[in-house]
């Protein structure tokens, strides 16, 4: 009798143990879109290029929604709604999934931009650095502008002074990724941008980057691929040399 309860304490343990390794590899994703009465949301991730659906959840009434998914790693997930009667391209959402709970507040009138997401380091990261890149990118839209009017009007001068401009600007926005990839080596966001944001930069900036990283962040899905994808370049130049 003893032992018959000891040996049900330990599969007791085993299997509590079991649940808490098992939730710790488990994103918990709740969330709410105001206005929704019916339709479909789906949750998709990348694979070889394209958007795949891990799971869907359907809407009839209740707007709130709730789902878990099994994640190996951090990584970029897609909140894709099917509105059903009209199309819009204002339906997805992406966001950086990590295990844990998170939750994604939104309406439907904006989708995308109305969209609070909280619970994730690596999202609220990455919304830091979109911040500062879209200074970048509103710049050399503006700079777009004025080199096709210079262009128009057949002005040479100003259309080298543009173009020396919109080189600058590329210049401060790929080091300010480089940047914060490095500052934010522990978080498996840095990889991301690497890869995301400036996968065609100078090799030895990606290089940098992928020797900066924590060992726990370099085990992660996207620090994998950015140490192939630096092997990978390197290689190929050494076959040019």
């Amino acid at each position: 009798m003893k032992k018959s309860i000891i040996a049900f304490a330990i599969l007791t343990l085993l299997a509590s143990c079991s649940k808490k390794e098992s939730a710790a590899d488990n994103l918990h994703l709740t969330g709410n879109i105001k206005g929704l009465k019916t339709g479909t949301l789906y949750i998709q991730r990348i694979v070889d290029t394209s958007l795949v659906a891990i799971d869907s959840i359907k809407i009839d009434g209740n707007a709130a929604f709730e789902s878990d998914i099994k994640l190996e790693s951090p990584e970029m997930l897609y909140l894709f709604l099917d509105r059903g009667v009209t199309n819009s391209l204002d339906n997805n959402i992406l966001f950086f999934a990590e295990p844990g709970n998170i939750n994604i507040d939104t309406n439907l009138d904006s989708f995308i931009g109305s969209a609070k997401i909280t619970g994730s380091k690596n999202q609220e990261l990455f919304e830091e650095y979109k911040k500062v890149n879209s200074r970048f990118i509103d710049e050399n839209l503006s700079m777009v502008e004025a080199r096709f009017k210079a262009t128009k009007r057949q002005d040479q001068k100003a259309v080298d002074s543009i173009d020396a401009k919109q080189q600058s600007n590329i210049k401060r926005k790929y080091l300010y990724a480089t940047n914060f990839a490095i500052n934010n080596k522990d978080h498996e966001v840095a990889p991301y941008i690497a890869l995301a944001e400036i996968y065609d930069i100078n090799i030895k900036f990606l290089d940098t980057i992928q020797k900066s990283m924590t060992p726990k962040v370099a085990q992660s899905f996207y620090g994998k691929k950015l140490t192939k994808y630096v092997a990978d370049i390197k290689k190929e130049e050494q076959k040019q040399d």
